[in-house]
């Protein structure tokens, strides 16, 4: 009565054209951009719960699923900001599908991988060789992760008694992404505890934030985080996260920083390496390995610096769960105790993987890469008739209208078409923010397959998009 396939030669035969056919996808990247999706898409998505041989199973997912992703390992894909994936990846999923490994603990080998991923992580971006770390989803969940430690730090008894009506203010740049808004929703911080300072280029306002703090601490609150921004989701700004550290110590406040592509500046060359510093000063860091670090989807990182706090907001083992003294049931620490998940995948491995694989110092390389890409694209919006920058390039996005001539509305209106029209036509993939009132388009770079030319006849396609829109 097993469900293992009746026929193993038959299912191998499968399994390898599949995988030529993957292969085939990602060595012809640039072949595939995003494509809509067929108008069928319902009756080739239908289950029916029939079940199917390895082979008709297998040339379903080639001819049906593996051409109708959101084409991000296109080299001109630069939409929000996704990551573009590996070679590597491929063999590792493989091999983390056919392991099948429960991470929540118990001591098997892709537990000593996560907590070696996790040691390089804290080595590579300067957390103390005690603090603690765990994979997870992506930087919204190691947000609520890290928050959730501090307000156990703030309040040692919060897991029984709740937070009593204390109220608990977190601090952040006005662009900060969605995940913090979400996070202090999910807490029963509420949006209302949630202190929006302004930016500019330089980041978050400093004395704005100071002030915000002595006037929240005089109306009787409690004021609980700061939290920084390394690589704004808009348009690519970092906080001066020496400073906020400097007030976070100040203040008594924890500093959390949301670096969920702008981590990895850390292995990047100079101007743009030095836009994190102070990353290392943080309470708590939450990053992405599936963005710029370009590993499958998913795979994020929550780092504490203290590993006590982050125990202590966490651990609970129930009596089936006990740590036994050796066996499978030993291996202390288990990773359950450091977040919300019980049942937890194989996520360390594809990052091990791209480390092994690829290297670091090539990894790096193509992070440097990203940026000087992006400062490319800058250079040519500026000295191209009409189209205008809407602010600094500072990382890897460069955000821009079409057409600074035209009144706002009507740059917006077109600036949204043209995006619409270059997705339509597998041009390119520019996304698109609000910038002082203007809908701009937005190329965040984060792509390894992109090369100069791209970005040139990207711009190039922009301009020939305007003259025939107009």
């Amino acid at each position: 009565m097993s469900l293992d396939p009746e026929d193993w030669e038959a299912y191998r035969a499968a399994a390898h054209r599949l995988l030529d056919a993957c292969i085939d996808r990602l060595e012809s990247a640039a072949d595939h951009p995003w494509q809509p999706i067929p108008a069928d898409v319902a009756r080739r998505y239908a289950i029916t719960g029939a079940g199917a041989d390895p082979a008709t199973l297998s040339d379903r997912l080639a001819r049906d699923v593996l051409p109708y992703g959101t084409g991000n390992t296109h080299p001109r894909f630069w939409g929000w900001v996704h990551g573009t994936g590996l070679a590597e990846g491929v063999l590792s999923e493989m091999v983390a599908a056919t392991m099948n490994a429960n991470l929540g603990g118990r001591d098997h080998g892709a537990v000593h991988i996560e907590r070696a991923v996790i040691d390089w992580a804290k080595r590579a971006l300067g957390f103390p060789a005690a603090a603690s770390g765990v994979l997870v989803t992506g930087t919204s969940q190691a947000t609520v992760l890290a928050l959730q430690a501090a307000r156990v730090r703030a309040v040692p008894d919060l897991r029984r008694t709740g937070a009593d009506g204390l109220r608990h203010i977190v601090y952040c740049g006005a662009g900060a992404h969605n995940a913090i808004a979400k996070a202090v929703e999910l807490l029963g911080v509420g949006r209302d505890g949630l202190r929006k300072i302004p930016e500019s280029d330089d980041g978050m306002d400093l004395a704005t934030l100071r002030q915000a703090i002595a006037a929240d601490r005089d109306a009787g609150h409690a004021p609980l985080a700061v939290v920084g921004t390394a690589g704004s989701v808009d348009l690519g700004r970092f906080d001066n996260l020496a400073k906020l550290a400097d007030i976070a110590q100040d203040e008594g406040l924890w500093l959390h920083i949301d670096a969920a592509f702008g981590a990895w500046t850390r292995l990047a060359a100079a101007p743009w390496r030095q836009l994190s510093d102070g990353i290392d000063r943080a309470d708590s860091l939450a990053c992405d390995f599936h963005k710029w670090m370009f590993v499958p989807y998913d795979c994020g990182l929550c780092l504490i610096a203290d590993e006590d706090a982050h125990r202590a907001a966490f651990a609970a083992r129930p009596a089936y769960l006990a740590a036994q003294d050796g066996g499978l049931g030993g291996g202390e620490p288990w990773f359950c105790d450091y977040g919300i998940d019980l049942s937890r995948g194989n996520r360390a491995l594809k990052v091990w993987t791209a480390l092994e694989g690829i290297g670091v110092d090539r990894l790096g390389a193509a992070i440097t890469r990203c940026c000087a890409l992006a400062a490319r694209m800058g250079d040519a919006v500026a000295q191209a008739p009409l189209m205008a920058l809407a602010a600094p390039v500072v990382s890897n996005l460069c955000v821009f209208t079409a057409d600074s001539g035209l009144a706002p509305d009507a740059q917006s209106s077109l600036n949204r078409h043209i995006a619409r029209d270059l997705q339509e036509r597998g041009a390119a993939v520019f996304s698109t923010t609000d910038v002082g009132g203007v809908t701009c388009l937005r190329a965040a770079i984060t792509n390894h397959r992109t090369t100069e030319k791209d970005v040139d006849e990207a711009v190039a396609a922009v301009t020939e998009t305007r003259r025939r829109l107009l």
